[in-house]
């Protein structure tokens, strides 16, 4: 079995791939579209991993795939399942669609030896949350995270016999929050210079028609030579001398 995460998400792959979105709260439907992006990463790492060539005459072998969202709100009358369809699309015929089923139910921190692994798998991400929010995204918080959950007998199982496994894969998730981080921070920049540069270029119009309009009014009024009126403006003579010929093709 391997374990993928991508925030507080995990995809367990292997006979199927299954991905469990992280334990929410907060009801939205656009979990929904989350679970889609989900499977579309681990599908994709799935296919690397294989090295599939998508482009060949051959068709390339895709695992089964479930998603599923632990719900841990009151469950009221909420649906056994979901789907991008009918939700986004009022249930008309779409080029996607995306069934997500919803897992429901309580967890009691204080019992964790009667818990289901859902219920495991809700008290992990609470610890980790909490180590990060004291370490950061750091092996210490990964590293802690473990302690803490194989000392409560939280996937103690799974923790201790992966371990390393584990902490290689979160590592490796920092890894690439960071680089995702430097990118969205380098686009921003980039986008900043790109409207600073704008933003420069339309002062400079509006400044270069503020001073034609006052060569002209200059010209106009006759009180003034061509190079007192450059003088004055701080601009070429040859300039007036072509604006002059412009307000004269004009007349």
């Amino acid at each position: 079995m391997k374990v993928v995460q991508a925030n507080n998400s995990f995809a367990w792959l292997k006979n199927n791939l299954i991905l469990v979105e992280e334990p929410s709260s907060v009801w939205t439907m656009n979990i929904i579209v989350r679970a889609l992006f989900y499977i579309d990463q681990t599908l994709q790492m799935y296919l690397d991993e294989r090295k599939a060539d998508l482009y060949g005459s051959k068709k390339v072998k895709l695992p089964e795939t479930e998603l599923y969202v632990l719900y841990v709100g009151d469950r009221a009358d909420r649906p056994d399942e979901i789907t991008l369809r009918n939700e986004f699309y009022k249930n008309r015929k779409s080029a996607i669609d995306v069934t997500v089923k919803m897992l429901y139910g309580t967890v009691h921190p204080e019992k964790t030896d009667g818990e289901d692994i859902v219920g495991q798998y809700v008290l992990f991400t609470k610890v980790y949350n909490e180590q990060v929010r004291l370490h950061g995204r750091t092996a210490r918080a990964v590293s802690e995270t473990i302690r803490i959950c194989v000392n409560q007998n939280i996937l103690k199982e799974y923790l201790e016999s992966r371990e390393q496994e584990v902490v290689t894969m979160m590592m490796d998730l920092y890894d690439q929050d960071r680089i995702l981080e430097i990118h969205i921070a380098s686009e921003k920049r980039i986008a900043a210079e790109k409207a600073e540069k704008k933003a420069e270029k339309k002062a400079e119009k509006k400044a270069e028609k503020k001073a034609r309009a006052a060569i002209e009014r200059m010209l106009r009024s006759g009180k003034l030579s061509i190079d007192e009126i450059a003088e004055y403006q701080d601009v070429p003579a040859e300039k007036v001398r072509k604006i002059e010929a412009e307000m004269l093709q004009e007349a």
